[in-house]
């Protein structure tokens, strides 16, 4: 079996073990919606069950939904309402090939392939809008990823993302009470 066999094998198993009706936004995207433009192109990046896609066409824009796993992305077709603007696809994300100047708002969440991060940047039209949330290395508790190709260093999302324009970052690492805020993650939003 292929590493990208496996890799949409083991998510395909993780979300059907979940319901697309769990399906939440990411706190980057749903604390920040005021920030949405009222209409134009989005791309909901390693979607899941669609929690951010889901968001962004209730808010007016045009998805493009990508994900490795075939389930998720089927769940996504089939839950669609009537007349939304949803594109779900499966999509072996560290293969695609981004368009150029193509999105008005770009999401990621809890996913992160340094490698297409170019990409990622190059797709924003001018003053489009990138929501970015994914793990970190320093954990105030139990939770996520322990690889750390897939864990972020202090303050490595406002570097990797340095050609834009920083407007909410957010990392609280292990400060004050860690029972409480988002914990284990940075976010960013930033703009082309």
């Amino acid at each position: 079996m292929t590493k990208i066999g496996n890799s949409q094998q083991k998510w395909d198993a993780i979300y059907r073990k979940q319901s697309i009706s769990d399906a939440q936004p990411a706190a980057v995207v749903s604390l920040y919606a005021h920030l949405l433009p009222k209409h134009g192109k989005a791309l909901d990046l390693a979607c899941g069950l669609g929690g951010n896609a889901f968001l962004l066409a209730k808010k007016g824009l045009e998805v493009d939904a990508w994900d490795i796993s075939t389930h998720a992305i089927a769940e996504i077709q089939q839950n669609t309402p009537a007349g939304s603007s949803i594109n779900a696809l499966a999509i072996d994300i560290s293969q695609a090939r981004l368009p150029a100047n193509h999105y008005d708002v770009i999401t990621v969440s809890r996913f992160l392939e340094r490698k297409i991060i170019p990409q990622l940047i190059n797709a924003l039209k001018p003053s489009g809008l990138l929501f970015y949330q994914t793990f970190t290395v320093e954990k105030a508790r139990a939770g996520g990823p322990t690889n750390p190709a897939f864990l972020l260093k202090q303050a490595e999302l406002l570097r990797l993302f340095s050609s834009l324009r920083p407007i909410v970052y957010h990392e609280q690492g292990c400060l004050g009470d860690t029972e409480l805020g988002i914990r284990n993650e940075a976010l960013l939003i930033a703009q082309r």
